[in-house]
C-alpha cells in the first residue's frame, strides 16, 4: 500500500509494506549540536506531554555529562512518527570516547551527520563519518546552527562534499541529502532558498525516505542479535542491548550466547525491554529490525552474539581503535588513606576497574607485578579522568599516575602515536601557538586566516605533546582558543618533550597548614593549599618556578611572646590557592608524582613520601 505525505512543497511516497523500523545514529564533532537535535526529535515524536517541561540535553543523563556539557556514553531511544518507529542512538563527539561511536555502527542502518554551519567539518567529524562509511551506512547531513553569527552553510555544504570524496564514499553515500536549520530553535529546511523554517518535519521525512529498513530483518528466521551495549536494571541485573538481526524473542525463550573466545553459554530470557522517548519499557516480544534489551545472561559482553540456534555462527563486530595512553591506578597508601572514602582496598578497586572494562570496550585493565597497582589503557587522558571522577563519586580512594603513551616496536624501530591537531585561535595568538607546538615536537602543516579575526592551524604532534596542551592554550589565548585532534599513525619516537617548566614545594612535615608558614612559602611560588588544610610529608603544596623541588614546612607556627599574640595571624592576607580539576592535576604531575583522588579531595604527592628514600631512589625533577 502507498501513502502520500506532504511537507511544505515536498511530497514523498512511502511504502508501508516495508519494515516500519528505522535505526540511526547521530554523529558529529563535539559541541556541534547532536544532543540538542535529539531533544527536538523527542519533542516531535511525542515524548513529552502537552505543557510538560522539556529538559535540555535530556539524553545526557549522567551527572558528569551535564556538568561538562559533553556526551560520554552512547545511549539509545526511540520515537513514533507517522506509524514508523525511529530508533535513535546519541553518540559522543569527543575523540577520547570514539569507541562509543564505533560499537553502535553495527546497531544502525544510517547516520545523521551534524555539522556546525560556522566551524564546518572538524577532526571528529572525519573520524565518525569514516567509521560510518566503512560500515556501508547512508548519511543524512544536517547543517546546524545556521543562525549563528558568521555562519556560512553553503560553504560548509561544499566542505562536507569534499570530505565525502576524501573518505571514498560510494556513489549512494555521496548523494546524501542536506537539511539546514537550528536544533536549538527546533526548525529545519531542505533548502535555504524560498523555504520558510517550520519544525522537524523536513528532517523526519528525510529519515523515513533515506535511512533503509533493517537489512535481512526476517521475522521467520531463527533469532539472532549482536550485543552492542550493556545496560543495568536494578531488578534483573545485566541487560544486553542490540538490534535484532532476525527472528523474534519472548520472555522465557532459551537462547545461546556465543562468546568471543569460542565458548557457548545457554540461558533463559528473564525480561525484555524497549526504548521509547526517555523511558525504558517492558516488552512482550522483540521483533526483527528493532533495538531491544534483554536480561538473563549475567556474563554477556559487548561484541558477543545471542542466537536461538546453537549451531548458528556469531555476527561480526567492528574493529575498535586501540588505546594510545596508559596510567597506573593503585591503593591510597598515604597517611590520610581511608579517612575520606569507603572503597579503599586493592580488591574492590580491581573489581571496579574490571567492571568498567566490560562495559567500556576502549579501556583495557591489566594487573602489574606490584600488588595493588593496576595498569589502565585508554584513548586519552580525559577518558581516564572521567573514570577516576566516577570512582570518586562512588566513594573510592585511588592514586593515579601521570599518563604515558603506549609505545610500539615496528621494524626494529621504537614508535609512538601521533595525532593530527586542529587549532583555532585569535590572529594575535597564532605565532605564540606555533611556538608552543614547536616546544612539544609538533610539525606545522598549514595555517590560514579565517577572515573573522581567527586563524586555523593544522599540525602533526606526538600524543605526548598533547598532555597538558589544553591548559597552556587556554592561558595563552585567555580561553579563546579551541582545538581538536585525531589519531594519525605510529611513527618513530620524536625525542624528549618538556611539558612542565617548573618544580614543586614539597611538605617535609605532617599536620595542619598554618597562615604564618604559608605567608613565607608564598614568596617561593603559588600555593596549592589553604590555612587549615591537612598536609603530610611528601605532599606537594605549591609550585617552585625554578627547576628544583624545595622542602617546606607548612605547619610551622609563629612563636608567641608578650609582644606577639595569636590574634596577629588574623591580619595575614594570602593569595587564594590554585585549585586543580582532576584532569588538570593528572596532566600537571611528573613521572615521580601521583594524584590522590578521594571523594572530597584532590591532592598531589610524591610517589615516595620520605625525602631520604626519595633521594636514594634517584627521583629527580624532570
Amino acid at each position: 500500500m502507498m501513502r502520500l505525505r506532504v511537507c511544505g512543497a515536498l511530497c514523498f511516497s512511502m511504502d508501508k509494506t516495508a519494515s516500519s523500523f528505522r535505526n540511526l545514529a547521530i554523529i558529529a564533532h563535539v559541541d556541534h549540536g547532536k544532543t540538542t537535535l535529539v531533544d527536538q526529535l523527542l519533542k516531535a515524536g511525542g515524548a513529552y506531554r502537552e505543557n510538560q517541561e522539556v529538559q535540555e540535553r535530556a539524553m545526557d543523563s549522567m551527572d558528569l555529562e551535564r556538568e561538562k556539557g559533553i556526551t560520554i556514553k552512547a545511549k539509545n531511544t526511540s520515537i513514533r512518527w507517522n506509524d514508523y518507529t525511529i530508533n535513535i542512538v546519541d553518540t559522543p563527539g569527543h575523540a577520547d570516547f570514539g569507541a562509543e561511536v564505533e560499537r553502535v555502527m553495527k546497531m544502525v542502518d544510517g547516520v545523521i551527520l551534524v555539522v556546525d554551519a560556522y566551524e564546518g567539518p572538524q577532526a571528529q567529524t572525519r573520524f565518525v563519518l569514516r567509521k560510518a562509511l566503512e560500515e556501508g551506512l547512508l548519511p543524512i547531513v544536517v547543517i546546524n546552527k545556521i543562525d549563528r553569527p558568521h555562519a556560512d552553510p553553503m560553504k560548509v555544504h561544499d566542505q562536507v562534499l569534499e570530505l565525502l570524496m576524501d573518505l571514498d564514499a560510494s556513489d549512494e553515500q555521496f548523494e546524501a541529502p542536506f537539511v539546514y536549520g537550528s536544533a536549538r530553535d527546533g526548525y529545519f529546511m531542505n533548502s535555504l532558498e524560498n523555504e520558510p523554517p517550520v519544525d522537524c518535519s523536513p528532517l523526519l521525512f528525510q529519515i523515513i525516505k533515506r535511512i533503509p529498513a533493517p537489512k535481512d530483518a526476517d521475522p521467520e528466521l531463527p533469532f539472532k542479535m549482536l550485543i552492542s551495549n550493556i545496560d543495568w536494571d536494578d531488578y534483573v541485573g545485566r541487560v544486553s542491548v542490540g538490534r535484532v538481526t532476525s527472528g523474534r524473542v519472548r520472555k522465557g525463550d532459551v537462547l545461546h550466547l556465543l562468546r568471543r573466545d569460542g565458548s557457548r553459554v545457554q540461558a533463559k530470557v528473564t525480561k525484555l525491554f524497549e526504548y521509547s522517548g526517555l523511558q525504558t519499557n517492558d516488552s512482550t516480544v522483540g521483533e526483527a529490525g528493532n533495538i531491544i534489551g534483554l536480561s538473563g545472561f549475567e556474563d554477556a559482553d559487548i561484541g558477543e552474539t545471542l542466537v536461538a540456534d546453537p549451531e548458528d555462527s556469531p555476527l561480526p563486530f567492528v574493529n575498535i581503535e586501540p588505546p594510545t595512553v596508559q596510567m597506573e591506578f593503585s591503593i591510597n597508601d598515604g597517611p590520610l588513606g581511608g579517612k575520606d572514602g569507603k572503597n579503599v582496598t586493592s580488591r574492590v578497586i580491581r573489581e571496579r576497574l574490571m567492571r568498567e572494562m566490560r562495559t567500556n570496550i576502549s579501556i583495557k585493565v591489566e594487573d602489574t607485578e606490584l600488588a595493588g597497582v593496576f595498569r589502565v589503557s585508554a584513548r586519552g587522558t580525559m577518558q581516564i579522568a572521567i573514570l577516576v571522577e566516577q570512582m570518586r563519586r562512588e566513594n573510592y580512594e585511588v592514586l593515579v599516575s601521570r599518563p604515558k603513551v603506549i609505545m610500539r616496536e615496528m621494524d626494529g624501530v621504537m614508535c609512538e602515536p601521533f595525532e593530527t591537531l586542529y587549532i583555532e585561535v585569535p590572529d594575535e595568538c597564532a605565532n605564540s601557538t606555533v611556538r608552543i607546538l614547536g616546544n612539544r615536537r609538533g610539525i606545522l602543516e598549514s595555517m590560514e586566516t579565517k577572515g573573522s579575526g581567527r586563524t586555523l592551524i593544522e599540525a602533526v604532534i606526538p600524543t605526548r605533546g598533547l598532555i597538558g596542551f589544553e591548559f597552556e592554550l587556554v592561558n595563552l589565548t585567555s580561553g579563546r582558543g579551541i582545538f581538536s585532534h585525531l589519531f594519525r599513525e605510529y611513527a618513530p619516537y620524536a625525542g624528549d618533550i618538556t611539558t612542565r617548566q617548573t618544580s614543586t614545594l614539597v611538605s617535609m612535615e605532617s599536620g595542619i597548614a598554618r597562615p604564618y608558614a604559608l605567608q613565607a612559602m608564598e614568596e617561593r611560588g603559588p600555593l596549592f593549599i589553604a590555612p587549615g588544610d591537612e598536609v603530610y610529608e611528601g605532599m606537594i603544596v605549591g609550585e617552585n618556578p625554578k627547576s628544583i623541588d624545595i622542602p617546606v614546612n607548612p605547619t610551622r607556627e609563629k612563636h608567641l611572646t608578650n609582644h606577639r599574640s595569636a590574634t596577629k595571624n588574623d591580619s595575614i592576607q594570602l593569595t587564594p590557592p590554585r585549585v586543580f580539576s582532576l584532569e588538570r592535576a593528572i596532566e600537571y604531575i611528573e613521572p615521580d608524582e601521583l594524584v590522590e583522588a578521594t571523594p572530597h579531595f584532590i591532592r598531589l604527592r610524591k610517589r615516595i613520601l620520605d625525602a631520604t628514600a626519595r633521594k636514594r631512589a634517584g627521583f629527580q625533577p624532570s
